[in-house]
């Protein structure tokens, strides 16, 4: 507990503020502490890790390719086919399979409302694996 001296050197005073300088300097000790172990317990290891000697694993089912070109005519595989017997002939194909994969590619001045009807002709027929396919681009580099 600190005190204070009063006016009159004989009698003494209670001061009730506490006496922060102390705990700034542990603070200060601990900031130090920490900002010198921190980078100390991010350490790198290079580790040389070896080589897989492992096959990629062969998937099952082919994938069915459903075209649509910049004239608007559908095609599955290299067949053309209409709108009408689209969903008829896709299922021929696929042998009524709901788990085939649709690849859908379209000529890039085809509007996208009409790829989106497409899309939505197939997922209508009870197919939900349609993936898109383009072009890879070269590395920009």
């Amino acid at each position: 507990m600190a005190t204070k001296l009063g006016e009159s050197g004989n009698d003494l005073e209670e001061n009730s503020e506490i006496n922060v300088t102390p705990f700034i300097d542990v603070m200060l000790v601990l900031l130090i502490i920490f900002m010198v172990a921190a980078p100390l317990a991010t350490v790198d290891m290079k580790v040389d890790l070896p080589q897989s000697a492992a096959q990629p694993v062969k998937r099952d089912d082919k994938p069915v390719f459903v075209t649509l070109k910049a004239d608007l005519t559908l095609a599955l595989g290299n067949d053309e086919t209409s709108r009408d017997s689209f969903v008829a002939t896709l299922q021929q194909i696929t042998e009524g399979n709901k788990e085939t994969r649709i690849l859908l590619r379209a000529d890039k001045a085809v509007d996208y409302g009409e790829l989106m009807n497409v899309m939505n002709m197939i997922q209508r027929a009870g197919y939900a694996k349609i993936s898109l396919v383009g072009l890879e681009a070269a590395p920009a580099g």
